[in-house]
């Protein structure tokens, strides 16, 4: 992997969580959920798949981070669900366990 891209993930990353977790400390769920959501990860690595493998590794990506919605789509409602009942703990490991239980499942019926 080139080092300049890996740079330039370890910035986006680094920068998104900084903001993300100043948005959320200052009581500002919703900008904080926007900054995280925003695809700025998402379009410099379609980017970067793109330059290596053309238009069939990009669309290949694309319909993977589709299919794979769902899954995060449940992790996010189970942990909202569940973080008033049983605790940030618990609802982040029961919430991350069905991710990658439906993950594996929704990847086992598309391949």
């Amino acid at each position: 992997m080139d080092a300049k891209l890996l740079a330039l993930y370890f910035f986006l990353g680094g920068t998104i969580v900084a903001l993300v977790t100043y948005f959320g400390g200052q009581g500002k769920g919703l900008l904080a959920a926007f900054v995280a959501c925003f695809p700025a990860v998402t379009v410099t690595t379609l980017s970067a798949i793109y330059l290596k493998n053309g238009i069939g590794g990009a669309t290949s990506y694309v319909k993977g981070i589709l299919f794979i919605a769902p899954a995060w789509l449940l992790y996010v409602g189970i942990v909202l669900f569940l973080l008033p009942k049983v605790g940030f703990v618990l609802s982040l490991v029961i919430g991350i366990l069905l991710y990658i239980g439906s993950s594996m499942l929704i990847m086992r019926f598309v391949h």
